[in-house]
């Protein structure tokens, strides 16, 4: 398990140096509201090679986007109210495809989740540090 304390301007470093550290291709983002899962996100796909503005999913649940040549798919389940909603939209269709898959808040369908997932938890330590562990 990695710990490193940033702030926002080494966001992209950190975003390469959580996608140097695992296979896996499904990352699981905890934190409280406004911690920075969504900014993370936003960086780990600018690594992955997405060109276009990317932004948080909280109202359609999931964005697609593309880069080198692999479909990324960010999820916010900030506002489910229960899991059948994940299974209406195919959820599991989603995590069984071979795409990145950047989730968060996990919690809200934990049941659901495969073994082989890279769990990030994000913490504020004031209004412009925040540590990750990974």
């Amino acid at each position: 398990m990695t710990t490193i304390t940033y702030s926002l301007k080494e966001i992209d470093s950190i975003a390469k140096k959580l996608l140097e550290s695992t296979n896996e291709i499904i990352f699981l983002f905890y934190g409280e509201m406004g911690v920075g899962k969504t900014t993370l996100i936003k960086a780990i796909a600018k690594q992955l090679g997405v060109e276009h503005e990317t932004s948080s999913p909280t109202f359609s649940l999931v964005n697609e986007y593309e880069g080198n040549g692999k479909s990324i798919f960010h999820f916010d389940f900030y506002r489910l109210e229960n899991e059948e909603e994940a299974l209406d939209m195919g959820l599991e269709d989603y995590l069984s495809g071979n795409h990145i898959i950047c989730i968060e808040w996990p919690e809200k369908i934990a049941t659901f989740l495969p073994e082989n997932c890279k769990k990030v938890h994000l913490e504020a330590t004031d209004d412009k540090q925040r540590i990750i562990t990974f």
